[in-house]
């Protein structure tokens, strides 16, 4: 996996309004952030355990954190995106 910051995700604490999020895994999860052309923006796996789906969750415009929602259930999650970051790509919304 590569040193470079957009490899790096920074997850305070797990958690976010009572959806903790965990690595899948001890893998590096894969290059999920590698863009096909300029208009593609970095993302995550996230497995929803809420319904038991797999989703992309993007990055936001401004790069500040990692957000999206179950598509079934629409129980919304933010990854807030921080300096000392992780090299996981794939997480479990529990």
């Amino acid at each position: 996996m590569s040193d470079d910051a957009d490899y790096i995700l920074d997850i305070a604490g797990l958690s976010d309004a009572g959806t903790n999020l965990v690595p899948a895994g001890s893998g590096d999860g894969g290059a999920a952030n590698v863009p096909a052309d300029k208009g593609d923006r970095n993302w995550i796996g996230v497995q929803f355990e809420c319904c038991g789906v797999y989703l992309r969750v993007y990055r936001n415009r401004s790069a500040t954190a990692y957000e999206g929602s179950c598509p079934r259930c629409h129980r919304r999650i933010r990854i807030p995106i921080g300096p000392g970051g992780t090299t996981q790509r794939i997480f479990r919304a529990t």
